[in-house]
């Protein structure tokens, strides 16, 4: 029997749902045909790849190398065809951009204006996730390009900074007594004393602000915690909690204003992932330009 990409594709869905039952399910193919199709690979290949005598279908030794293999083939190919069908004068193209959710509050909207005023002929998928999951995304093509923040990252992902990211306080714009006024900074232990809204403990976010108040021995008062920017910025503005999140949150928000802290949250490096040595497609090429262009034009702090 020859070989094909059908076979590959089944044998990785069984291991992955662990069920012959489900599998068959997200293949759109009846239990006995996925079965049949499983034995015909097994038989090409000379050895048993699935361990079917348990409760659950599991992966034999050998299945787990050739799953290895087989997941790269196709990692592979699937880049293949994007090279052949790239486009060089962007006539159409396709990125896929997974990045941290702070990103979307600044970055995104204006990013992809640009590029669709550039090149309205390409398309964009973006994705919120946290970075470990846009780096494993990376490794396993299901993305192009990742932004999230400098630190240790995989074995085979290149980081190239992109500008330095400043965190402060955020209130309304007209917000009351006891909040400073004209760029007046606040002391950080003043914190302590007011009633804050803080992103959910799953946020990079919100990892960086508990450690910058745990070295102060500040024990803030969180009235609210949301697992949305958007959220927080629209609590923030109809109420007197206050917030923190990177400065340049409050640049396109006419209902609030930032406040210095003293001293200032140590500030991160935003940062552009990608898998070491993947192809980069003209789209994707194009993305990066006007990423590197629109940082400089809104006067973010150079890495």
């Amino acid at each position: 029997m020859a070989l094909e990409l059908r076979h590959l594709r089944y044998l990785i869905a069984v291991a992955e749902h662990g069920s012959f039952t489900r599998a068959a399910e997200e293949l759109r193919i009846s239990q006995p045909t996925l079965s049949q199709q499983v034995k015909q690979l097994e038989h090409t290949v000379g050895a048993q790849l699935l361990d079917r005598t348990g409760r659950a279908v599991r992966l034999t030794d050998a299945g787990i190398t050739y799953v290895h293999y087989a997941r790269g083939a196709l990692r592979d190919l699937a880049a293949a065809e994007r090279a052949v069908t790239d486009l060089a004068d962007l006539s159409r193209g396709h990125v896929r951009l997974a990045l941290t959710p702070t990103f979307t509050a600044y970055l995104v909207g204006p990013l992809t204006a640009e590029l669709h005023t550039a090149h309205p002929g390409i398309t964009l998928d973006v994705r919120e996730m946290p970075q470990d999951r846009i780096e494993a995304g990376l490794l396993a093509d299901e993305h192009d390009l990742g932004l999230a923040f400098q630190g240790p990252h995989l074995p085979g992902i290149a980081a190239a900074p992109l500008f330095t990211e400043t965190l402060g306080l955020v209130t309304a714009a007209d917000a009351g007594p006891g909040h400073p006024a004209g760029g007046e900074a606040l002391p950080v232990r003043d914190l302590a004393r007011r009633r804050l809204a803080l992103l959910s403990g799953d946020f990079a976010t919100r990892g960086h602000v508990d450690a910058y108040l745990a070295t102060h021995g500040v024990r803030p008062h969180v009235a609210v915690e949301a697992n949305s920017v958007q959220a927080l910025t629209e609590i923030v503005r109809r109420t007197p909690l206050a917030t923190v999140l990177p400065d340049a949150v409050t640049d396109d928000h006419p209902h609030l204003r930032r406040v210095p802290l003293d001293p200032a949250l140590p500030p991160r490096t935003a940062t552009l992932l990608r898998r070491d040595s993947a192809y980069e497609s003209a789209a994707a090429r194009a993305f990066t330009g006007l990423l590197r262009e629109l940082v400089r034009a809104r006067g973010y702090r150079p890495a």
